[in-house]
């Protein structure tokens, strides 16, 4: 888990800071499966802006997501580009129903890494697919239609509806 301690800067009203710092990123579990960033290590860029009454943090970075597409399960990746913004107010929960501060935040150690992985999670679309058109798999038998599209007759029928096809039968 990478963690910053934002005593260090310092910082006074109207001062910025950037800050390039090694981050620590974690796997995602989404339906079950696991996406892991690659590298695992992600450089960023963390900028500090103190404010009278708190400071801006602002974290930007680039990873790639990779695991299994949500419709095939054939290996998918995904390239992210995250900025994030976040305010730390240094007089939060003095004032009586007003907290603007930021959860990343505690005892002035900036918390990197769960940072960095929600804004990963927060930037995923609906779905991951190996590609846009991806077809998925079969309902009937399984197998992916990407690398064999095809379809099923429909020769089953429910014996419910047996009844009714003889009535079908009798009107045509």
């Amino acid at each position: 888990m990478t963690t910053f301690d934002l005593r260090t800067l310092r910082l006074r009203p109207s001062d910025e800071r950037r800050i390039d710092r090694e981050v620590d990123l974690q796997p995602l579990a989404l339906g079950g499966q696991e996406y892991v960033p690659e590298p695992q290590t992600v450089p960023t860029a963390l900028t500090v802006a103190q404010a009278v009454g708190g400071r801006l943090l602002t974290l930007r970075f680039q990873t790639r997501l990779s695991g299994p597409c949500m419709r095939c399960l054939a290996p998918a990746a995904l390239d992210l580009r995250i900025r994030a913004t976040e305010y730390d107010d240094e007089e939060a929960g003095k004032r009586p129903g007003e907290d603007t501060s930021t959860i990343y935040v505690v005892d002035d150690v900036l918390e990197l890494s769960q940072w960095a992985h929600d804004e990963v999670a927060l930037a995923l679309p609906e779905q991951i697919l190996c590609k846009p058109a991806c077809a998925g798999l079969c309902p009937d038998c399984g197998k992916d239609l990407n690398v064999e599209p095809h379809t099923h007759e429909d020769v089953t029928v429910d014996p419910r509806w047996e009844a009714l096809a003889d009535i079908r039968d009798l009107l045509a």
